[in-house]
């Protein structure tokens, strides 16, 4: 698809050479989850991944990736980033803290760069998709490419089904 949309994130992405696609889907009032934003794009549920901001230990920022078929484990992501405790950052600090809105937001491009995490099954891929930092639009990449780009570390993050 033609990269019509140009956000920070994929003017990151360009400045780095990485090479992606685009997906875009029809954003309206209504919130959708990571299973309705596959199949708006087209994609492979499991190549879609969705970017939650958490809190560690005295309220330090950390990133993690995980696939939006499955849920996130506070307790893994603990252990995985040597905090005692984590927590969802509140959704109303999102925007101010990584320059990104609930549903837009992505590993790629924040206002600062933040200790990420990313499941550690997305090795097996060959490409992943995130949001390109806005809603209603998907960039799909290599995952060398966004381990490389976001500084992240490969552990297990989500509860085991």
């Amino acid at each position: 698809m033609a990269k019509a949309i140009k956000t920070n994130v994929l003017r990151h992405l360009d400045a780095a050479g990485v090479a992606y696609e685009t997906r875009e889907y029809p954003v309206g009032e209504e919130h959708f989850d990571g299973k309705q934003v596959a199949e708006l794009t087209g994609l492979d549920p499991d190549t879609v991944y969705k970017t939650l901001v958490l809190l560690g230990d005295g309220s330090r920022p950390l990133v993690c990736v995980i696939p939006v078929m499955r849920e996130l484990d506070l307790k893994a992501v603990a252990r995985a980033t040597g905090n005692k405790s984590v927590a969802m950052l509140p959704q109303k600090d999102l925007l101010g803290l990584t320059g990104y809105i609930r549903g837009g937001c992505s590993p790629i491009g924040m206002k600062k760069r933040f200790p990420t995490y990313l499941e550690e099954e997305a090795q097996l891929l060959p490409r992943i998709s995130v949001s390109a930092g806005i809603r209603g639009c998907q960039v799909i990449l290599p995952v060398e490419a966004l381990i490389r780009e976001t500084g992240a570390v490969c552990a297990s993050l989500c509860r085991q089904d």
